[in-house]
């Protein structure tokens, strides 16, 4: 057994989950940002060259969204976002502990609302449909509830890492 297979092996399934949503997650969110940069770009040729498209700018609209929610996980699953962490670098360790677990539990409030929220949202919303692509907006809210759910699942692991000792 080498020291990555023990390492490996004390993951726990939370962390494991937690790694396996990441790694879909960037490579939806770089699909994603590839669809929309090759969009924007038939955008502007058929706007200048040809007759405009009507459904690229909305769903560039879509897809800027729904980069900006993919990434934003991402961000949470690598602990990239920006912070300002004076006060928890000058406290005891103890204390930065219980510190980083209150501040993990009001993000897990906080998107649990963005997942609560985004759902109802979605089901109410199902008979609207987008004017230019006609896609039922069921399937565009759905990206509150999706991108909630994965960042709520990150704020856990990180919480157990945390408990661990390993954050």
């Amino acid at each position: 057994m080498t020291p990555l297979d023990g390492k490996e092996s004390r993951k726990t399934i939370l962390h494991r989950l937690s790694d396996r949503v990441n790694a879909v997650t960037e490579g939806t969110l770089f699909v994603s940002l590839l669809v929309l940069v090759g969009v924007s770009f038939l955008q502007v040729v058929f706007r200048f060259f040809f007759t405009a498209l009507t459904w690229s700018e909305e769903l560039s609209s879509f897809l800027l969204v729904w980069v900006s929610l993919l990434g934003m996980a991402v961000g949470f699953k690598r602990g990239s976002h920006i912070a300002v962490t004076f006060l928890v670098e000058k406290v005891s360790s103890s204390v930065r502990k219980w510190l980083q677990v209150s501040i993990a539990l009001l993000g897990l409030a906080f998107f649990g609302i963005v997942v609560y929220f985004g759902w109802v949202m979605m089901n109410t919303e199902a008979t609207q449909v987008t004017p230019a692509m006609g896609l039922s907006m069921r399937w565009i809210y759905l990206m509150y509830p999706v991108t909630g759910a994965v960042t709520v699942l990150h704020i856990l692991d990180s919480m157990v890492a945390v408990f661990e000792g390993g954050k």
